[in-house]
């Protein structure tokens, strides 16, 4: 099914195999299951239409009880989730993925995203090949991946046909990853930002708080507007439904280019979560 936008103020992506993603959506990492439904139906009720899970997350239940439950078309909601890397593997996936949509109780899913390359692993793209397997057969409707580098996209290409839709890679204004956006652009692939937000440590920055006060706007708006100019999709995060509201109303203002240009500065190159290159987490290697 595709994803239609009816109910929904968000501009949308189109991504290289045509389907169509809302550019801000609604993150569950590290919302704790027996919190998950509740914010997650207040990120609906908010207006958001996408929401981003993953089987490691451990709230993929009430993840798919909250899209059941709102009052809205199933295809009117994107779901996306990842498979975690103990999974990985051609035959290892396909079960992996039985197992999400158990529990998130939904008959498709939208993106399905493998969470780590863990390269040093080198089972990757057999995952990547279970991948187009499920969107062969119409279970999922987009496949893509998470936290890979230029060398990781690249393989997959080369070995399986098939660009990526999406890379959701940590990015924030402290680590804007220049190059690899350049890359994706160059090969069709949707940017999409987890940590928008860099955990939070840069709502606390003076500069950002600079630009607020100039927009009138909080911290938080000011980044995610920058990522919406830059093209990348987002995923903040919050349980607080004031929190969840406040990070929606971005659509009413524009930065200027020089505050563009000004937050841009604050790129260090910093890592926040773990390097892509070396993490192994989740694999005997």
């Amino acid at each position: 099914m595709t994803f239609r936008s009816e109910t929904s103020s968000v501009p949308s992506v189109v991504l290289n195999d045509g389907t169509v993603i809302p550019k801000l959506g609604y993150g569950v990492f590290q919302v704790a299951e027996e919190e998950a439904f509740d914010a997650v139906t207040a990120a609906l009720e908010a207006g958001y239409r996408s929401i981003d899970t993953a089987a490691i997350y451990g709230n993929e239940v009430e993840v798919g009880r909250a899209v059941k439950e709102f009052a809205l078309p199933r295809d009117e909601v994107f779901v996306t989730t990842k498979l975690w890397n103990s999974d990985q593997g051609y035959d290892s996936t396909l079960r992996a993925f039985d197992a999400s949509m158990r529990r998130l109780g939904l008959d498709y899913l939208d993106l399905y995203l493998i969470h780590w390359p863990v390269a040093r692993a080198d089972r990757f793209v057999d995952t990547f090949r279970a991948f187009q397997s499920l969107k062969s057969q119409g279970r999922v409707g987009s496949i893509g991946v998470s936290n890979f580098t230029r060398d990781d996209l690249e393989r997959v290409i080369a070995e399986t046909g098939e660009t990526p839709s999406v890379n959701q890679i940590e990015l924030h204004p402290g680590l804007g990853q220049s190059e690899l956006r350049a890359f994706h652009a160059e090969r069709g692939i949707a940017t999409e930002a987890w940590s928008p937000l860099g955990q939070g440590a840069e709502l606390k920055d003076p500069t950002i708080a600079q630009i607020a006060t100039e927009t009138g706007r909080t911290p938080a708006q000011v980044i995610i507007r920058w990522h919406l100019q830059l093209g990348n999709i987002v995923i903040p995060k919050s349980v607080t439904p004031s929190r969840i509201r406040e990070n929606f109303d971005v659509f009413s203002f524009e930065l200027s280019s020089d505050q563009m240009q000004i937050i841009a500065a604050l790129d260090t190159g910093q890592r926040m979560g773990p390097d892509p290159a070396t993490l192994t987490v989740g694999l005997d290697v």
